[in-house]
């Protein structure tokens, strides 16, 4: 096989109801010049079982212990041989010509170090619902990066070699062992990978048009795990003076008001309006002026807040079930 355009990370762990519609997603993509690394990362259920079915010859599979997300895209992308990666977590599912779409897009703007675009959220059979990420796509600066991460979520980014390179580091026990995504991080992995580039290596981020990445919200999964989101993006903060303490303290109290209403907001919707009561409250202690920055979202989190509050968990999510389908 001739050397690639663009290698595909996959990390796969206890995905078997998913991941086969991901990896078709990569299959059937316009760019066809692609490989597919497609990470083992220790799952316990018929996940390779499903990867296993598919016979082409693009698809390669690395097998390692567990190591978690950030640990299977480093070992995908020591095995990469294109100059282009790109990320897709296995419960995701790509638009057909995202590939291409973001090649063209690096291949013409080479100062560009990290391409993304806008994502649809699908519920955990794969149904649309009626929220997307839409995110700020060109004059991106690093304080866009911490306080509103337009890439959105793992699955949205394209990036040059080269500019990833430059984040790279041995293993601090494992020295033979080039890390990309710091692998303390069990979760926010990608936004302090994204902190790193923009603001310690100066890799510029730019968007293009579109929703191109379906980006999969399984029902309760978020609920369940917002206050260890919360703590892992704290680490990201505190891991983030080291290299950009400007950047941190010009803004730093801005971007936990803005991650503490995204997690309020995802919380109310997800059956948990005592969290989010909570979540918002330290919003608005920490900028206040969110309120009049961004009155629309503000005002409408706070209020579903209330409706959830005053209705219960279980009245609440049968109202939101026409907009969040299985993932209420």
């Amino acid at each position: 096989m001739t050397r690639p355009k663009m290698s595909v990370i996959m990390p796969v762990y206890n995905v078997e109801a998913y991941v086969g519609e991901a990896i078709r997603s990569v299959l059937d993509q316009t760019l066809d010049a692609l490989e597919l690394i497609i990470v083992d990362d220790g799952g316990t259920d018929g996940s390779m079982e499903v990867v296993r079915q598919f016979d082409d010859p693009r698809i390669r599979i690395v097998s390692q212990a567990n190591r978690g997300l950030a640990g299977a895209r480093n070992s995908g992308i020591a095995h990469a041989r294109a100059p282009f990666i790109a990320l897709l977590d296995s419960d995701d599912r790509w638009h057909r010509d995202k590939l291409l779409l973001h090649y063209i897009h690096l291949m013409a703007n080479p100062a560009v170090g990290v391409s993304y675009a806008g994502s649809r959220m699908i519920d955990e059979h794969g149904e649309p619902l009626t929220v997307a990420m839409r995110p700020k796509l060109g004059r991106v600066e690093p304080k866009d990066i911490l306080c509103r991460n337009p890439v959105g979520n793992g699955s949205a980014a394209v990036l040059r070699r080269a500019a990833l390179d430059l984040a790279a580091f041995p293993h601090p026990d494992e020295p033979e062992r080039t890390c990309w995504f710091d692998e303390t991080f069990r979760q926010s992995e990608d936004i302090e990978m994204w902190m790193r580039l923009a603001a310690g290596h100066d890799v510029a981020f730019e968007g293009i048009a579109g929703l191109l990445t379906d980006y999969r919200i399984i029902g309760g999964a978020l609920s369940a795990n917002v206050v260890k989101q919360y703590l892992s993006w704290t680490a990201m903060m505190r891991k983030a003076r080291g290299f950009a303490s400007d950047l941190i303290e010009r803004h730093g109290e801005t971007a936990r008001a803005y991650q503490l209403r995204y997690l309020a907001r995802r919380s109310v919707q997800l059956g948990n309006p005592e969290l989010a009561r909570n979540l918002m409250m330290r919003a608005m202690k920490a900028a206040p002026r969110l309120v009049w920055e961004e009155p629309r979202k503000s005002v409408t989190t706070g209020g579903a807040i209330l409706v959830a509050s005053a209705l219960g968990p279980e009245r609440f999510r049968k109202i939101m079930q026409p907009y969040l389908k299985a993932a209420a």
